[in-house]
């Protein structure tokens, strides 16, 4: 089923065209009565190419991890900005995780801005998109705009609870290096009461917990 989808994907104009041809054959040949149907199947086909883009196939690269077959998808998108609103915002948010991927953090914190700026109402890929701006900020060591966006995130609420748990964890690292012992201690706090599940950031909660004991206070 993917593949079929894929291929209808990949091949939107070329399907367009044939569309539109076998419907303008078909009224000359035949008649209008018949032409007109296979002709607005290839003007719906031609739109969903540019406002919709290949946003439904793109996730399942991502989540693949075949990094290479998504960044062709996202290279064939030439105009960004003629995809709908919310599959906009989608669009660059994935667009930002690649570049993330290849380390490239300035490319990627543009991206976001530019997926925040699209206007999504969708508050948990607002939040997922200040998240990732707060941990792209506290790599590169600015850590002002680092916390005040992961409190924005936070508030806006953030859609699991092991994502939860990370930024309060982040939150409570950047009030330690603050020496903001009692921020470092409340985000902790805040950080175990959102009970995540993921053994890795589990594990996390198990060292911080060593090291917030020794804060005095």
């Amino acid at each position: 089923m993917f593949a079929l989808r894929r291929f209808l994907v990949k091949n939107r104009l070329l399907l367009a065209v044939l569309f539109i041809a076998l419907g303008i054959f078909s009224g000359i040949k035949v008649t209008w009565w018949l032409g007109w149907l296979p002709i607005l199947i290839g003007l719906l086909t031609a739109a969903a190419h540019f406002l919709i883009g290949p946003m439904t196939i793109l996730p399942h690269y991502i989540e693949s991890g075949d990094v290479e077959e998504a960044q062709k998808l996202i290279n064939s998108v030439k105009k960004p900005e003629w995809l709908f609103k919310q599959v906009r915002s989608g669009f660059y948010m994935l667009k930002a995780n690649l570049s993330t991927m290849n380390n490239d953090l300035d490319a990627a914190e543009e991206q976001l801005r530019k997926g925040l700026a699209s206007g999504a109402t969708d508050k948990d890929a607002e939040g997922m998109a200040l998240l990732q701006l707060g941990f792209i900020s506290a790599q590169k060591g600015n850590l002002k705009e680092s916390y005040e966006q992961l409190r924005k995130a936070v508030q806006l609420g953030l859609p699991d609870a092991d994502t939860t748990a990370r930024a309060y964890m982040q939150l409570s690292s950047i009030c330690a290096q603050r020496r903001d012992y009692r921020g470092c201690k409340f985000y902790f706090a805040k950080a175990k009461a959102a009970k995540p599940k993921n053994a890795e950031i589990v594990e996390q909660l198990k060292e911080m917990n060593k090291q917030i004991a020794r804060i005095p206070g």
